[in-house]
């Protein structure tokens, strides 16, 4: 684990690797070392890992399997410009290798920066780490984002592919690793009841919403330059889209997955009217959780003049037959009235209603909602007779949510990924065919609001975002709906 010493690590992936092991999905061999700029030694480490597990792991925290994980944990100090830490990193790999009979086979999980990707992989290829032998495995872990444009991950690819072959590289996202995004593939292909409607002939128009409720903390330096368009929408949201809007597969074998969804990627569009299609705004002061806040211009090292989004929104066309005329809605923002990810289908009012107008006022349109966070689960909005003694028809909801119907409690999306990452299993890892695709959708937009000498447009912290984006569905004839 390169970076091993970053919040991720600390807070999801060690956490992950303990759950797997608490839950007998680890070989007893399984070996796991740290490299960074830190003076520890090995039990050092061990005592970061610990106390990151016992705080955030998802299981109970167990001696006996954290005695069992401990042999197998091992620290290398160093940087990646230096040759003697490399050396030292391959050598902690063969004792391992030797002493836990791990046989050569090698993950490299990159939690960096994109811009050390390269002097990694040299490092690594000059120190002999990732050759191949009869019957061991090498793999490589790259985090998003995966570039910031087209030309940026076509020359990520090429330092990544130097070394590893594309069934070795796996691309994390992991959105695609929660529950419910897989509960989605569920709930249409195993259910006969949703693929009749699931087209543009019942299908009025699609929401696909990301929202955090926290502004961008102490991130400036990631995040000012990059936007929300780039760190949610190119990646989280587009995958969202093309697991929605894809055709059956065959079977759920990767190939089959990513050919339905590479179709979805490469028959979507933005609409050429990036004025009237998409919409950008910035958070400014306000309330939020019953307390004030600053606005983005105003946190710690973002200039006066930033013209990066915290709000971003726009519609996307699929040119095929299932889904001409349906407009897909993407918006993903920070510092939004409460944490929400859904994907909601929103069906055609009924051709014909044989009620009076006054009896179906509070009549909605009828939507599938599927949530993918914080509560995870499915609701149905329809309609139903008020009781009373005149028809009065007013919308309401059926919800199964996963934490009331299973005793299970969903794993952690990095367990399911470091596991399948282990396993050689990559059906929800998007490949390199993928992740172009979908910056030629979103590098378009990026480019015309680069264009735009204005700031991206106010809205105050813990509201639903900029007017901009509410006219932007206006225009069509519909309006958010409220997550």
């Amino acid at each position: 684990m390169f970076g091993v010493t970053g919040d991720l690590s600390r807070k999801k992936l060690m956490p992950a690797v303990y759950d797997l092991a608490n839950r007998g999905m680890l070989p007893p061999g399984f070996g796991l070392v740290g490299f960074a700029r830190r003076d520890w030694a090995d039990q050092d480490f061990a005592q970061v890992v610990h106390d990151a597990v016992k705080e955030n792991a998802r299981t109970p925290f167990r001696e006996e399997v954290w005695e069992q994980l401990l042999e197998g944990i091992r620290f290398v100090p160093g940087t990646f410009d230096d040759d003697q830490s490399f050396e030292r990193l391959r050598d902690t790999i063969r004792d391992l290798d030797t002493a836990r009979g791990t046989g050569g086979n090698h993950a490299f999980y990159l939690s960096i920066p994109p811009s050390s990707f390269e002097q990694v992989m040299t490092q690594l290829r000059r120190h002999g780490m990732t050759e191949r032998h009869e019957g061991n495995w090498n793999r490589v872990v790259i985090e998003k984002p995966f570039g910031h444009d087209l030309e940026s991950a076509r020359e990520l690819d090429d330092v990544v592919s130097v070394l590893f072959q594309p069934h070795e590289v796996f691309r994390i996202d992991h959105y695609l690793g929660k529950e419910t995004v897989q509960n989605m593939l569920a709930l249409r292909f195993a259910n006969q009841m949703f693929e009749p409607i699931w087209n543009n002939h019942y299908v009025s128009h699609v929401e696909i919403t990301m929202a955090e409720d926290i502004g961008i903390g102490g991130r400036a330096g990631y995040f000012d330059g990059i936007g929300i368009a780039r760190d949610v929408i190119q990646n989280h949201l587009l995958q969202l889209l093309a697991l929605t809007a894809m055709e059956e597969p065959t079977s759920f074998e990767a190939g089959q997955l990513r050919a339905e969804k590479k179709k979805v990627l490469a028959a979507a569009r933005v609409p050429d009217r990036y004025d009237l299609h998409t919409a950008r705004g910035q958070y400014a002061a306000g309330w939020q959780g019953g307390r004030p806040v600053i606005g983005y211009l105003e946190e710690d090292g973002v200039s006066p003049g930033s013209t990066t989004e915290t709000y971003a929104a726009m519609r996307v066309d699929i040119d095929n037959r299932r889904w001409a005329g349906v407009p897909f809605y993407l918006r993903s923002a920070k510092r939004m009235p409460r944490r929400v990810t859904e994907v909601a289908l929103s069906f055609k009012r009924a051709p014909h209603l044989p009620f009076t107008a006054t009896d179906t006022e509070e009549l909605g349109t009828n939507a599938l909602v599927m949530r993918i966070q914080p509560d995870e689960g499915v609701t149905l909005r329809f309609g139903a007779k008020v009781p009373g003694t005149q028809m009065e028809i007013r919308e309401v909801s059926m919800d199964f949510g996963y934490g009331g119907s299973f005793t299970e409690s969903s794993p952690e999306a990095y367990e399911r990924l470091i596991l399948d990452v282990l396993l050689g299993d990559p059906p929800l890892f998007p490949q390199q065919e993928e992740v172009e695709l979908s910056w030629k959708i979103l590098d378009p937009v990026i480019e015309y609001w680069a264009s735009l000498k204005q700031q991206p447009e106010q809205y105050a912290s813990g509201t639903w975002g900029p007017a901009s984006g509410r006219e932007m569905l206006a225009r069509d004839g519909f309006s958010w709906r409220r997550p």
